[in-house]
């Protein structure tokens, strides 16, 4: 028997019909804003290189945390082909989506496939596993052996998650097909396609200005930018008021609204980020592109309070790591209380 439809995700499902004018993009809006994120990062790149064949090494590293920024600003073009909505064309979505992931290090068609998988099982507890951060219920964990529970905690410590996890996802992990391994031909031709594609260009420009110089001015970019993608996603879901159901109770629409945050940024911070702080409207429909997104808020206030979270509190989800399904919120491990035993 389907389960009743509650109030929440009834709202939601009003919120979708609502948004649904919001899709349309702008083809010259979108070449604009792929000109002014590219060629900012093309300049910077230049200068960080400069700076170092004239022994200014450390004004090079600098000079790697705003070319980051454009980085992951590129990524969230990329993420925004992914879905449809940065260009009419399906094909100009498909191929500009392909050229940014080697940029970004990400195959584009494989990494579609499992973002797919994560919007349509967001917030559902029986269908985890692919293209999100790994979360376990306070029962889950105790049902597990000490080492069970202590790779887990490896799993979310700070270092791991946002500093050595990140290097891995972009470096390693990104170059097979983890999770489609066994799903035929496409995930295997996107990540070699794009694998190869980053193996010509980093030897043309490895030809051109050495080893060292590439990796002194291309690997902090590449670190910080990953870095910075990660906590963006991590931020996005793991916060203390999130939405985890079981399949029975989940619904798409509330789990969209309800189990995304706001994620408040300054407006700089916003604008390198492609406003995709504004998650919870993006989970909602997709195919609005981040550019129109802001224009939703304005339009629709009150959605500006559903899951807000600003720069500060966002700290505070750091150590949030287990969902407690009796208090329906997620809980550090020092406020996680075992089951009671039957």
């Amino acid at each position: 028997m389907k389960h009743k439809i509650d109030n929440s995700a009834l709202e939601a499902r009003v919120w979708l019909r609502t948004l649904s004018s919001y899709r349309q993009p702008s083809s010259l809006r979108s070449i604009v804003e792929l000109a002014i994120t590219a060629l900012p990062l093309a300049a910077l790149w230049s200068a960080a290189w400069f700076a170092y064949s004239v022994d200014y090494w450390w004004v090079s590293f600098l000079v790697a945390v705003p070319a980051a920024g454009f980085l992951v600003r590129l990524f969230m073009i990329q993420h925004d082909c992914g879905h449809g909505a940065f260009f009419p064309n399906r094909s100009a979505n498909d191929w500009i989506g392909r050229i940014l992931g080697i940029l970004t290090m990400t195959p584009y068609d494989f990494w579609r496939h499992t973002h797919a998988i994560h919007h349509s099982t967001s917030g559902n507890l029986n269908r985890r596993g692919i293209g999100d951060i790994d979360v376990l219920t306070v029962r889950e964990y105790f049902a597990r052996s000490r080492w069970g529970r202590l790779r887990y905690r490896i799993y979310r410590n700070p270092l791991v998650m946002f500093v050595l996890g990140p290097a891995y996802l972009f470096f390693l992990r990104n170059r097979l097909p983890f999770g489609l391994i066994q799903s035929g031909w496409r995930p295997w031709i996107s990540t070699q396609a794009t694998n190869a594609a980053i193996a010509l260009i980093a030897t043309a420009v490895i030809w051109l200005i050495g080893v060292k110089a590439f990796l002194v001015v291309h690997l902090p970019i590449m670190l910080f930018a990953a870095t910075f993608g990660v906590w963006l996603f991590y931020v996005q879901h793991q916060f203390e008021n999130t939405f985890w159901k079981e399949d029975r109770l989940w619904d798409l629409s509330e789990a969209a609204l309800h189990g995304s945050s706001h994620y408040d940024l300054p407006q700089p911070l916003r604008w390198f980020t492609a406003n995709i702080g504004i998650h919870h409207v993006h989970h909602l429909c997709s195919r609005i592109p981040y550019y129109r997104l802001p224009l939703v808020l304005r339009n629709h206030p009150e959605l500006r309070h559903v899951g807000r979270l600003t720069l500060v509190q966002s700290l505070r989800c750091i150590p949030l790591a287990l969902w407690d399904e009796m208090q329906r919120r997620l809980v550090t491990f020092g406020e996680a209380i075992p089951p009671p035993t039957i």
